[in-house]
């Protein structure tokens, strides 16, 4: 076998390197963009995974309220529970503040225990400047704030005054007296007690972290704890595990549907492969038959062309290794760690490289590699030696039997009704597969169903039925050619309607949620979303304003009611509980709420992470708010595009009754048809300058600005998917070039004899580009049927598993009548060429060959 290794396939490789550096390119790159993808989420989920570590440090335990703030009296009934070694008391809030340069940017400000802080978490430790040693104390001194390098770069290396605008809209200055090392975002560490005073927050705390003695039991301090008169239902008693774990769920779900989706183009590369190795076997079938006649056996075939694919497959594997290191470090230095999805957005990691993942996606190279040598394997295995050598091939046709595509199909389809695993859609994804290869498996009878059909209309025209006989009567051989090509149409298909109805989807949804004139919320507040500016004196002051008819505050807090789970946000805000329908995207009717309850309407998430019920109860949220169980009543349910991990509308007058909490974090205002917009705007600004300070104070938005960034931060999550569509298309498209090259070659003895038959040139290039209109059509129509079927598992099932939301699908008919009609272009122009080439030479020579 090494032998015919050196000699036969190194031979065949060196007279055709192009074709084979093909099939190497398209492994490559397949490898390279899965492998790269994975390198950048997984340097930006560690990076961002260190930098949570430096800030929180390393407790043991941790004590959360499920939202706002905890009281100081717990701190001091710890400090009795026995096996307790070391508390720290924790303030956190977020800021705005402004930057040298006039902009407002987000700043988190932590107030900590500088006596503990070396025990539990060193990078918050102060550092006085240099030129201020003597300031020993300064830690302790009230106004003083030491910054760390994102905070000093965001706001100005030479700061030495920092302008804050705190979360009710009043404004503050502190002192930067030094420097902490803790990585991540911008953040500066204060004292605890002068954080307390700065935000109007004396005796509460944001969290108490905790250090056990050394052999603890936790579940005895956890129970312990439990019992303490300060204990509420309110409260959450965390490891550091669960932040771990809360990170990790944060953006599993798009990291996971985006290594699925780069492996789309390894997947099709597997037919690129496919194509060359069958275009090769093709080209060699009289030297595999002479080998045969020479003593090499079928089987000794079949390992020969495995052998060949698997080089492919190792050198595109390296090569796409390397090329995936170099685009995820070229990503990471021009793009940072974020890919589109806006989890990593401010986040710069170094490159970090694992041996495992990396051993993983090489193999992953050589098994696709492997996957696409196998039909050309058997294709050498099952020569016919004497047919061969006569230069008549193998003319069967013959496809095996049709119901383990059926079955295939079937189970695919089941597959597709199974919950997620470990919360990633792994039985959808396996659904999608098995209805691909099935689709594929099938080929033979829709093509002999509809061209057998199609037949007796073509008998009067001798070419057109010649292309249409051929096809019918190869029916197994044009199924293989088109399968790469089925294969990525069908994904592009897919790819293309899930897009297309998330994107519509998302319009429709804006169109409900946004139904005033302007929204107003402070300027900076996006990154500081539970800001609430705007008193109860504020909001009377706006609709004094000439002009307005309408004017809607709405509040937001974060809800932590799953110490695993990423925050659940709380809007209140007024809303008509008789027809919710009008101000909410409601996903079906609203039930009625009984008396002595108080309704809610919760977004599609909470029904599958938190196990809420249409016309249930909300026990959570009751815990959170320390209500009996049963309190809330869920009267609705709404689809929120913003939060995938879960919200809650509660009426305003609800909400505040409930909390006495009247500000709000952001205004909905309807102007009266005769007003103009710009005085209006002005009017703000001017209500800015009194009751908040300064006239940039505010960001006021139109519903078409809203409108239009919700759309552009949209294609941005999805420009990934777009590029990565393309790379599959490409590859799909090289392998028609490819399967239809590897065709025209085996058939030159055909067309000779066509020439003895009278036909010209022109006539057999005519021919074979009919051949090549015919199969593409049939495998653009296969390839959208399947792209459909793959599509609707996508949108109804892999979606609402991943995100937790679900969608309306809707089908472009023009993108997909493009896609269909590249391909149908493509498979006949490349067929033409190739008929072109072969019909160059003397056609009646080649029946000539004589063995």
């Amino acid at each position: 076998m090494r032998v015919l290794l050196t000699t036969f396939s190194w031979q065949e490789a060196r007279h055709h390197p192009w074709r084979h550096l093909a099939a190497v390119l398209a492994v490559t790159l397949g490898v390279a963009l899965a492998y790269s993808v994975h390198l950048i989420n997984n340097s930006a989920l560690d990076e961002f995974q260190r930098a949570t570590r430096t800030v929180n440090g390393q407790p043991d335990l941790e004590i959360r309220a499920v939202q706002g703030d905890l009281d100081e009296a717990m701190f001091g009934q710890l400090a009795t529970v026995g096996q307790v070694q070391l508390l720290s008391p924790v303030l956190e809030a977020q800021l705005l503040a402004r930057a040298s340069d006039g902009r407002m940017t987000g700043l988190r400000l932590i107030g900590v225990d500088a006596l503990v802080l070396p025990a539990i978490a060193p990078a918050l430790m102060p550092v006085p400047f240099p030129d201020r040693a003597d300031e020993r104390l300064s830690m302790l001194l009230p106004g003083r704030a030491f910054l760390n390098a994102a905070a000093r770069q965001s706001l100005g290396a030479q700061a030495g005054e920092i302008d804050l605008r705190m979360p009710d809209g009043s404004t503050a200055s502190l002192r930067v007296a030094g420097t902490v090392a803790a990585a991540g975002n911008a953040l500066a560490v204060m004292d605890i007690g002068a954080a307390q005073a700065l935000l109007h927050r004396q005796g509460r705390l944001s969290r108490i972290d905790l250090r056990l003695a050394p052999g603890a039991d936790r579940a005895a301090v956890a129970r312990a704890i439990r019992a303490l008169p300060a204990w509420t239902p309110a409260l959450r008693l965390a490891e550091p595990a669960d932040e771990a774990q809360r990170i990790g769920n944060l953006s599993r779900a798009y990291r996971v549907n985006l290594t699925v989706l780069a492996l789309v183009a390894l997947f099709t590369g597997a037919f690129l492969v496919f194509s060359v190795l069958a275009l090769s076997v093709a080209k060699r079938a009289q030297q595999f038959a002479l080998l045969g006649v020479l003593g090499l056996t079928a089987r000794q075939r079949l390992r020969l062309v495995l052998i060949e694919s698997l080089a492919l497959g190792v050198a595109g594997s390296a090569a796409g290794l390397a090329l995936g290191v170099a685009l995820a470090w070229a990503a990471l230095r021009l793009l940072g760690g974020d890919l589109g999805g806006g989890y990593f957005r401010d986040v710069a990691p170094p490159l970090r490289i694992d041996l495992p993942a990396t051993m993983a996606y090489g193999l992953l190279g050589m098994l696709a590699a492997l996957a696409g040598g196998w039909w050309p394997a058997r294709a050498a295995q099952r020569l016919p030696e004497a047919q061969t050598l006569k230069g008549l091939g193998d003319t069967s046709g013959r496809e095996g039997r049709l119901w383990p595509a059926a079955a295939l199909v079937v189970l695919g389809g089941t597959l597709a009704l199974v919950p997620p695993l470990f919360g990633v859609p792994l039985a959808a994804y396996l659904s999608v597969a098995l209805l691909l290869v099935g689709g594929i498996a099938a080929l033979p009878w829709l093509i002999q169903a509809l061209y057998g059909w199609l037949a007796p209309r073509f008998a009067s025209r001798l070419l057109p039925l010649m292309a249409v006989e051929r096809a019918r009567r190869m029916r197994g051989s044009a199924a293989i050619a088109l399968s790469g090509v089925v294969a990525s149409l069908a994904l592009s298909v897919a790819l293309t309607v899930m897009v297309a109805s998330f994107r519509e989807s998302v319009t429709r949804w804006l169109d409900v949620v946004l139904p005033a004139d302007l929204y107003v919320r402070a300027a900076g507040a996006g990154s500081a979303g539970e800001m609430a500016p705007f008193d109860e004196r504020f909001v009377a002051s706006a609709r004094a304003i000439s002009g307005l008819e309408r004017v809607a505050p709405q509040r937001l807090r974060l809800v932590q009611l799953d110490p695993t789970a990423p925050s659940v946000t709380l809007l209140a805000r007024p809303i008509d509980t008789n027809a919710p329908g009008d101000s909410l995207p409601l996903t079906g009717p609203s039930r009625p709420t009984p008396p002595g309850r108080i309704p809610i309407f919760v977004s599609e998430p909470m029904l599958s992470l938190y196990g809420a019920q249409l016309g249930g109860a909300l026990p959570a949220l009751d815990a959170a708010f320390g209500l009996p169980s049963g309190r809330f009543f869920v009267a609705g349910v709404w689809r929120d595009y913003a939060r995938q991990f879960g919200s809650v509308v509660i009426g305003r007058d609800d909400y505040q009754a409930l909390t006495g909490d009247g500000a709000a974090s952001e205004l909905s205002l309807w102007l009266r048809p005769s007003a103009d917009e710009s005085r209006i705007r002005e009017a703000l600004d001017q209500l800015a300058r009194e009751r908040l300070g300064a006239s940039d104070a505010l960001e006021v938005a139109s519903t078409a600005q809203l409108r239009a960034v919700s759309l552009r931060i949209f294609d941005r999550s999805f420009a990934v998917t777009y590029w990565l569509q393309a790379v599959a298309i490409a590859i799909g498209l090289f392998g028609i070039a490819a399967s239809f090259s590897a065709q025209v070659l085996a058939r030159r003895k055909e067309f000779g004899l066509l020439a003895h038959l009278g036909f010209t040139p022109s006539q057999v290039r005519r021919l074979v580009a009919g051949e090549g209109a015919a199969w593409t059509s049939i495998g653009a129509l296969a390839g959208l049927g399947l792209g459909l079927a793959v599509a609707a598992v996508l949108v109804k099932v892999v979606n609402p598993q991943s995100f937790h939301w679900t969608m309306d699908m809707l089908l472009p008919p023009g993108r997909l009548a493009a896609l269909c009609a590249a391909v149908i272009a493509a498979g006949t122009i490349t067929a033409w060429l190739a008929a072109r080439a072969a019909a160059s030479r003397d056609m009646v020579l080649a029946v000539k060959e004589d063995w």
